[in-house]
């Protein structure tokens, strides 16, 4: 059974779902036959790395807001990863567009490395204050997950997987997703948000019992946080 999730590497509920949902899925008895598929989604497609600007000044501009209220906020988020292991720092994630890294996704997904991708540049971003859109950098982190050098220094040298990007993109919309994280399960149910891990246990539970019906059902839980295009949440 395929779990297809839309994500962005600089959602931080994207991460703290990510965990979520995994917690979820190690209790499912039948997660050896889950399929997790990994699908881009650009909050900010026009934003421009700003590496001298950290997410809380540039929330702070976006929003009109003072550099203390944008960091209360961001503290709030990063009180929600905590409770699921993460660690976040606002203070060091780099304004950076996530193009590149979306591609470098798509290149893992070749390899059988998606979630590998997913998760080293989450970290990255959120714990390690990576430029992850520089270069440089998405050619170490994608090294280090295993992926071949000359096939990321092409990726990289090029625009490949752009189309693929994009594809995921479109998608995003045809499946009703208004903000990431967005997990569809078998394409017929719809978990919206960093929900909390019963929940998508529950969807994995209906899904699984559903398999085999020929008449999709659309069931969505919308009250996790998540965050919506145009936005730095």
């Amino acid at each position: 059974m395929d779990v297809e999730i839309w994500s962005d590497v600089m959602c931080p509920f994207c991460y703290i779902g990510k965990r979520k949902f995994e917690h979820a899925l190690s209790q499912f008895s039948h997660k050896d036959q889950v399929n997790v598929v990994w699908k881009s989604f650009q909050l900010n497609p026009d934003m421009k790395t700003e590496p001298g600007k950290n997410i809380n000044q540039y929330l702070a501009e976006i929003k009109g807001w003072s550099l203390d209220e944008a960091k209360r906020m961001n503290d709030r988020v990063t009180a929600m990863a905590s409770e699921v292991g993460l660690t976040y720092d606002f203070d060091k994630a780099v304004v950076a567009n996530s193009w590149d890294a979306h591609r470098l996704i798509q290149l893992a997904k070749q390899h059988g490395l998606g979630d590998a991708a997913e998760e080293r540049l989450f970290r990255a971003y959120f714990t390690e204050g990576r430029d992850t859109s520089d270069h440089a950098t998405l050619l170490e982190l994608g090294t280090e997950i295993g992926l071949a050098a000359a096939d990321v220094e092409q990726l990289l040298q090029s625009n490949q997987f752009a189309e693929a990007v994009s594809r995921d993109i479109y998608e995003a919309q045809q499946v009703g997703a208004r903000g990431v994280p967005f997990f569809v399960l078998d394409r017929r149910y719809a978990v919206s948000g960093a929900q909390q891990p019963e929940t998508f246990l529950g969807a994995l539970n209906t899904a699984w019992t559903d398999w085999e019906k020929a008449n999709p059902v659309a069931v969505e839980a919308t009250d996790g946080p998540t965050c919506t295009p145009g936005e730095i949440c």
